[in-house]
């Protein structure tokens, strides 16, 4: 896979890129575009703090090299896990690779709780985080509003993923009827309301997952995850299990009640077909994979529509195509086996930022900071 240039956070050095961030997202300049395209934003990664509902909120966000102002592009937002924060997400992810090799841009907010580590965060999920927090909800349409204001932003390609416990922010929020996303993609925190026990089983309750329309979902579990389980159990937030969330996002969008399933040698994969509005429910259950994002350690297969080439990607460009997709056909999906043998090491999360991945061939991200707990 093709590794693109990322850009430094922008520092005190970097002064036009804090005034070009400023001046971005500045509510009182008219050369703000309504419609958002005109103006070319100089490329680079921007922090950012707005307000939202009276509390200040911060995020980044990424312009790819090729971003004119005047094409609408693509949008992706990236949900950081607990006890983390934007920056470290990214280094995860590696969205911003993505979104400067593909030519979209990508924004990724802090939650409104404080992390057990200095400089993290952690999401106010509604109806399960106990903690006093701010409404997670508002800050998200806020930065979307900001994002479609300011930039030349395709307003029908937005997208959004989520890890852990931003896959759980990210799941309630469509879950409370903001439609505001084409397709949603969770690793190892995919939920479909918020659990409740009946006749001694754990189930979502209904009521509190009404989405506003259909929306595709791919979800990535690991059979080793300890966290989130994908069988089910774990914390109070957690409870019932992945199989459990991935039927109920299959009734909810209106999908054929038995999945289309293909099992390989390190995942199983299940598309949910039938879906209203040309919507997918498509799950990879990962047999090696612990609470971690699947990177270098998984190869990812798969033959997009009218390409017969196979090809090799991780998880975040295997998100980027099914979100490329979504409200058309299908993406045919194959196979996904291990990259590292059995009897090869592999880097921590804490090491590494982005999960597991062989050694020594990949190095540890430098810009990525160690971050325990991060759920």
């Amino acid at each position: 896979m093709t590794t693109s240039t990322v850009f430094p956070l922008v520092r005190a050095r970097g002064i036009s890129r804090v005034v070009a961030g400023l001046f971005l997202f500045g509510l009182s300049s008219a050369a703000a575009h309504a419609a958002g395209c005109g103006e070319p934003v100089q490329a680079g990664q921007y922090s950012l703090t707005f307000q939202a509902g009276g509390v200040e909120r911060e995020a980044i966000y990424v312009i790819p090299s090729n971003y004119s102002g005047k094409k609408k592009v693509p949008l992706v937002l990236d949900f950081h896990g607990s006890n983390s924060n934007p920056k470290v997400q990214l280094g995860r992810s590696h969205w911003n690779e993505v979104a400067e090799r593909e030519g979209f841009v990508v924004m990724a907010l802090a939650g409104s709780l404080k992390g057990e580590m200095p400089s993290t965060y952690a999401w106010n999920v509604p109806g399960v985080t106990q903690a006093q927090g701010a409404d997670e909800s508002q800050a998200i349409r806020e930065l979307l509003k900001r994002a479609k204001e300011t930039l030349c932003i395709d307003a029908s390609k937005v997208y959004a993923s989520g890890y852990s416990g931003g896959g759980r922010m990210l799941s309630q929020y469509i879950c409370n009827g903001y439609g505001d996303f084409a397709a949603a993609g969770f690793v190892m925190g995919l939920r479909a309301g918020t659990p409740v026990e009946e006749n001694g089983v754990w189930q979502p309750r209904r009521e509190s997952c009404q989405p506003s329309r259909p929306v595709s979902i791919i979800a990535f579990s690991g059979k080793k995850d300890h966290v989130n389980p994908f069988a089910g159990g774990g914390k109070a937030y957690w409870r019932y299990g992945g199989e459990v969330a991935l039927n109920r996002w299959a009734e909810l969008n209106g999908c054929d009640s038995r999945a289309s399933m293909e099992a390989g040698d390190n995942a199983d994969v299940a598309i949910y077909a039938g879906c209203r509005t040309g919507t997918s429910v498509v799950s990879y259950v990962i047999a090696s994979a612990d609470h971690a994002w699947p990177a270098r350690t998984v190869r990812f297969r798969l033959a997009s529509n009218g390409d017969k080439a196979i090809r090799e990607v991780d998880a975040t460009d295997r998100l980027w195509e099914f979100f490329k997709a979504s409200g058309g056909e299908m993406i045919a999906t194959v196979a996904v086996d291990a990259v590292c043998g059995d009897k090869q090491k592999t880097a921590a999360v804490s090491d590494g930022g982005q999960g597991t991945r062989c050694t020594p061939s990949s190095k540890p991200d430098s810009n990525a900071p160690a971050v325990s707990g991060d759920l």
